[in-house]
């Protein structure tokens, strides 16, 4: 194991492909092995110990990497920010983490110059990758400093802030623990051995979502660790990943239902001009995926398309392509580590195949949130966690997700699941993007309503909502059907996929109360 993790790699192999650019410079294992210690050096000059945090809002590139792997090496926190939330969000953020360096980048510089200035942040402790107004550049972080390994390594924590789904976002917070950094790294690296991938080699991973989603930060680190060389996509298009996969000879990738869907979209034309015959896994989570859109994806990309269920908090289930294609919807059975529970509101464990609230648990590794001791304990069961989704185990072990408590509509007394609405929506081919929820409704309490993206070049009207609503009828059963359709120019997504539908679904809730 002390063979793999990224700082072993580098120094045995500094001429290893580590990194390319989204502009396609690359960069070798042995200078992003220097800049990271640099970095480290820079940071404790600066005054940060053990356990302090370092803030970024970030771009995918080669800083953000550089500052993970200087980190995880010398005991601090990684909070990754969101760089599309606004200033007021971010300052919430950098104040709630107790932030004692932010590193920010020229393309969001409104939003970071007037978020330090919120939160009254320290210019000596502000750094930028570019211009920015009060910012210090980051590459001062680095001046001067050695290329040699910082002292008394131990590995640091990434401390991802949860979507504030219902409220302010909480970081997910893990002890900092005496471990070596590089026997950390290893087991890092052997989570990917989970899904049958292997280390070294020709192993390319391809990053095509933000840096700053946990998934995404893990299996690109992950892929570091064991020694692959990761390729960075600044934004995402289908076409774009195409290019890309047959360009490098990608051989793992993450990505999100919503990805696979714009996929598909794509002209048979423009599906055939790319050779992606080198991918072996393709990694899936985060939502999910339609039946039908997963089955189109095997047939035209192999048996490579893993699926995991899992959150910032941990996990998880594992499903193979094949296990899928016996159990077609599963998100698979619990890791080796983790454990599994479907349980009704009073904390009664649920018969197979009966929905109730999923508690997971990660071996003995716990967490808390940040600065919210109610929230770390209404979360929990007997040592299990669960971060509100709804589903139910088979026979033979297998998870089913039906929908987020959350997002779960309750019209005259039934249970609802907008997931599996919106997943016949996404098989219209004048659909390019649905999400589904409730709505008030005087006599049934709630009513389902759609919002639809059209596909490219389809007007929207009367007359596509009525199509719509009768291709709707003949699929699903009549209480679940939308009551009325909505059109939508682009869909509140971020680039990983992730749907903001409370943004969709608060303006119909304003001034009512709406529990679920």
């Amino acid at each position: 194991m002390s063979e793999l993790g990224f700082w072993k790699i580098a120094a045995d192999d500094p001429a290893h492909l580590a990194l390319v650019e989204p502009d396609g410079r690359e960069i070798r294992a042995g200078d992003l092995l220097a800049n990271a210690n640099r970095l480290a050096h820079g940071l404790r000059r600066l005054g940060l110990e053990r356990g302090d945090v370092v803030a970024t809002v970030l771009p995918n590139g080669a800083p953000m990497l550089e500052l993970y792997l200087a980190t995880t090496q010398a005991g601090l926190y990684l909070v990754p920010i969101n760089h599309h939330l606004t200033a007021p969000e971010i300052a919430y953020i950098v104040h709630d983490s107790s932030a004692k360096a932010l590193v920010g980048a020229e393309r969001f510089a409104d939003a970071c110059r007037s978020a330090a200035a919120e939160v009254r942040f320290p210019e000596r402790a502000r750094f930028a990758v570019g211009a920015v107004g009060g910012f210090r550049p980051y590459t001062e972080l680095k001046e001067g400093e050695p290329s040699a390994p910082p002292a008394d390594r131990v590995a640091g924590q990434v401390m991802n802030y949860t979507s504030g789904t219902t409220g302010q976002p909480k970081g997910v917070r893990r002890p900092i623990m005496p471990f070596d950094p590089d026997t950390v790294g290893s087991m890092f690296a052997m989570f990917l051995s989970m899904f049958g991938i292997a280390p070294g080699g020709d192993g390319v991973h391809l990053t095509g979502s933000p840096l700053y989603h946990t998934a995404v930060l893990m299996f690109t680190g992950c892929s570091l660790h064991f020694g692959h060389t990761v390729v960075l996509m600044d934004k995402w298009t289908p076409e774009g990943e195409l290019a890309t996969i047959e360009r490098y000879r990608v051989t793992t990738t993450h990505m999100v239902p919503t990805q696979f869907h714009r996929l598909l979209a794509l002209s048979e034309a423009v599906k055939e001009r790319y050779d992606v015959s080198s991918l072996r896994h393709v990694i899936h989570a985060a939502a999910p995926c339609p039946v039908d859109v997963k089955q189109r994806m095997l047939a035209w990309w192999g048996p490579v398309i893993y699926e995991y269920y899992a959150a910032s908090e941990g996990g998880g289930t594992l499903v193979t392509p094949e296990e899928w294609l016996r159990y077609p919807g599963t998100v698979g059975r619990a890791w080796p580590s983790s454990e599994i529970r479907i349980l009704d509101d009073d904390g009664t464990p649920k018969p197979s195949s009966e929905p109730g609230t999923v508690y997971m648990q990660l071996g003995a590794q716990d967490f808390e949130y940040h600065g919210d001791k109610q929230k770390t304990a209404s979360n929990r069961r007997d040592g299990f966690f669960t971060v509100g989704d709804v589903g139910y185990l088979n026979e033979d072990g297998y998870l089913f997700l039906c929908d987020r408590k959350i997002d779960m509509i309750i019209s005259g007394g039934a249970n609802i699941y907008p997931t599996e609405i919106e997943a016949i929506l996404l098989t219209h081919p004048k659909v390019g993007d649905a999400a589904v929820f409730g709505i008030p409704d005087e006599d049934w309490g709630e009513q389902v309503k759609a919002v639809i993206e059209p596909a490219a070049g389809v007007e929207p009207g009367p007359a596509l909502a009525e199509e719509i609503l009768a291709f709707c009828a003949e699929r699903i059963a009549k209480f679940k059907c939308p009551r009325s359709i909505d059109f939508i120019v682009e869909m509140p997504r971020d680039p990983n996929g992730k749907l903001y539908k409370r943004k969709l679904r608060d303006p119909y809730w304003q001034g009512r109360d709406r529990a679920i």
